[in-house]
């Protein structure tokens, strides 16, 4: 990895977002982390090499907030390359239409469509001086496939997709985009899928049978794969892409 890299990754206290931080901690790039809470382990693994924001991501007034300050700026001043991995999100609500919460609906939007295009407009305001500037969204197979129960979810992660179409079009100077499905991982949010009530979500006996048959990937395993890739020569030749593509 290049010299005075900066990434900033989002949801980086657990699962995916605590494995990606530590894959690019190891590589020699200083993270910034933004999530509700951070992640001691990790900060004790990189001293000096992790900087960590308690920001809650749903919360559109919180992170305009944090953007108007200089947080951002000051985290990116003399970077030759910043990747920016949203990789934050939520699976709930989960249930039929006319059976969700509104402000469930509205935090899932927030969080899921909102926070990404947020912090990728700012990124890209804040470090016109960079070299290589890379965004990447981590998306699904859902923004690609319809899932009873899961309207919202399926929904956001299409906006994800189109987000990062349309900015590629936009031919912003030393700009790389890309919406990547990384596929099914060991992780909360698949706990949250398997204990959902089939009244509510149709299809999870067949998630119960992905744990138990082992065919989870592992959060660490997958962040290896997507670092390699965001870092790689062929990050953004493709705006919507799957990792499971690349071999």
């Amino acid at each position: 990895m290049p010299d005075q890299t900066r990434a900033i990754v989002t949801g980086h206290s657990r699962g995916l977002g605590a494995a990606i931080a530590a894959e690019l901690l190891g590589r020699g790039a200083r993270v910034l982390g933004l999530a509700r809470k951070g992640n001691p382990a990790l900060a004790a693994a990189h001293p000096g090499a992790l900087t960590e924001v308690a920001l809650d991501l749903g919360d559109p007034a919180a992170l305009a907030g944090w953007l108007a300050g200089p947080g951002l700026r000051d985290f990116t001043r003399g970077a030759g390359t910043v990747l920016l991995v949203n990789n934050a999100g939520m699976v709930e609500p989960i249930g039929p239409a006319g059976t969700l919460d509104p402000a469930a609906i509205a935090r899932a939007v927030a969080l899921n469509v909102a926070a990404p295009m947020m912090l990728a407009d700012a990124l890209v305001a804040a470090t016109s001086g960079a070299a290589e500037r890379r965004v990447l969204h981590v998306s699904s197979g859902a923004a690609r496939n319809a899932y009873p129960g899961w309207s919202v979810y399926c929904a956001t992660k299409a906006a994800l997709d189109h987000h990062a179409r349309t900015v590629a079009e936009d031919r912003r100077p030393g700009l790389r985009i890309e919406s990547l499905a990384p596929g099914v991982i060991d992780t909360d949010m698949q706990a949250t899928i398997r204990a959902t009530p089939e009244a509510r979500f149709t299809m999870r006996a067949q998630f119960v049978g992905m744990k138990e048959t082992g065919a989870l990937a592992s959060p660490g395993e997958c962040a290896r794969r997507l670092v390699d890739h965001l870092t790689g020569p062929r990050f953004g030749a493709a705006s919507v892409t799957d990792l499971r593509d690349f071999g």
